[in-house]
Formats: C-alpha cells, structure tokens, sequence
C-alpha cells in the first residue's frame, strides 16, 4: 500500500521546480493529484506533466492569487475528483532587491502570490476538508525563519506564511485539519542553475551538509505531512534545509 492512497491532492504552482517534484512524488505514493500553473506558456509543460503521470492527475490553469479563480479551482477539483484531503500551498516568486530600490509593485507581487494565495486556497478549501478532516501543507522558507538581505518582501511573505499556518493549525484542529509549514533551505532547481559557480560555492559554505537539496527531498517531507504518518503533527515549521538554519 502507498502512502497517500485514496487521498485527492491538490498543489499549486506544480508545473516546474519544487511543485513538479511534488506532483510527481504525490502520484508516485498513490494520490490523485490536480496541480495548477498559472501563465499561458506553461500550459504545454503542464499538461504533458499531466500527461506522462496518467489519468489520475490533471493540470489546471488558474492564479493563486486571486480570490475567485483561487474559490472556482477549489469547486472544480472537488467536482472533478469528488472530495479534497490536501493542500499543498507551493506557488510563489521572487522580486529580490534592496529595500531602498525595491518598488511597491515589486512588494505587492510577491505578496499576491506568495501569501495571498495561501489565504486564497486555504479558506476555499476548508469548507470540504472540515467534512472529514485534511492537511494542509504550506512552502515557506528558511529565508522566512531567519531573513536575506535583498529580499524584504519574500522574507516577510514566506514568515507571513508560517504565523498563518499556526493559526490555522489552532483554528481548525477541532475539525480534523492539520496544517504545517514546510521551510526549505537552497535547493536544486532551474532558478539555482544559472547560478555562477562562486555563488553557489557560497551558498554551499553555509550548509552543514555542504550540497543543495533536492525537489525530491522537500516533497519527501510534504508526502510524510500529507500521510496518516504525520496524523499528530500540526502548526509545525518544517525545516528542509541540511542544517543551514541551525
């Protein structure tokens, strides 16, 4: 038996780096998977992600950030799979410069996508999780746990999002539903590809376990929280990270 079997997950932000870790991790243990992307040009990556993992999984186009997109991706999940056992809040950008060069937009994005969306797709979806209980799983960071300089904004998004998720955990632990925060650390992605070879030996300075970490290990952790294993854990701060935050 897998470890999410029977379970319907959805996860946003799925098409590409951690989410398409995930969405790949969750239809390996069992899940039935609905994943978003949100810009027209991912669309064919989506779909044949989509495609390569079968049936059971589908990809949905819809912003995260908006209040109603976010309630009508919710009621159609629900329609299309008939129920909604997890959450998993993955979207999120970044729009780093220093505080003094940094523009209201530049803020406002960030916080549209990265912790608006979280109160977006968690309120929606809590109306069918309270029914039979759930888990919620949101992507924080470690620059939220101890902040970067020239990134104010997703600092304060992704630390925004922990408090969330211990209130939530508080709120709707009564129900059934659990809620953590998953915060991880510098990981392999496209974005940290193009990273010159002195800003990576940087980077990998900082880490105890002197590598980056993988999609695959920070999905690892989400498919524990999101299985009955991890039925006790909730409003915690999970941090995958190799010990950078220590």
């Amino acid at each position: 038996m897998k470890l999410l079997d029977g379970k319907v997950a959805l996860i946003t932000g799925g098409s590409r780096g951690i989410g398409e870790a995930l969405v790949r991790k969750f239809a390996e243990q069992g899940a039935q998977v609905a994943f978003t992307y949100v810009s027209a040009g991912s669309a064919a990556r989506a779909e044949a992600l989509a495609t390569e993992l079968g049936a059971s999984v589908r990809a949905y186009q819809s912003d995260a950030g908006d209040y109603a997109q976010a309630e009508a991706l919710v009621n159609q999940v629900v329609k299309d799979f008939g129920k909604l056992d997890v959450l998993v809040n993955n979207a999120g950008i970044t729009r780093d410069t220093l505080l003094l060069r940094m523009t209201e937009q530049q803020w406002d994005e960030v916080m549209q996508t990265n912790l608006k969306s979280v109160f977006n797709l968690t309120k929606h979806s809590l109306k069918p999780m309270i029914r039979s209980g759930g888990s919620i799983i949101n992507m924080s960071s470690v620059v939220g746990v101890f902040g970067q300089a020239g990134q104010a904004n997703y600092a304060a998004s992704k630390a925004g999002i922990i408090g969330f998720s211990k209130s939530i955990a508080k709120e709707y632990g009564s129900r059934g539903v659990r809620c953590n925060a998953v915060a991880p650390g510098f990981i392999e992605t496209e974005m940290t590809a193009i990273l010159d070879e002195k800003t990576k030996d940087n980077y990998l300075s900082a880490i105890p376990l002197k590598r980056l970490g993988t999609g695959e290990e920070v999905a690892n952790t989400c498919v524990f929280l999101a299985s009955d294993m991890g039925s006790y854990i909730s409003g915690q701060v999970i941090s995958v990270c190799g010990a950078l935050n220590c």
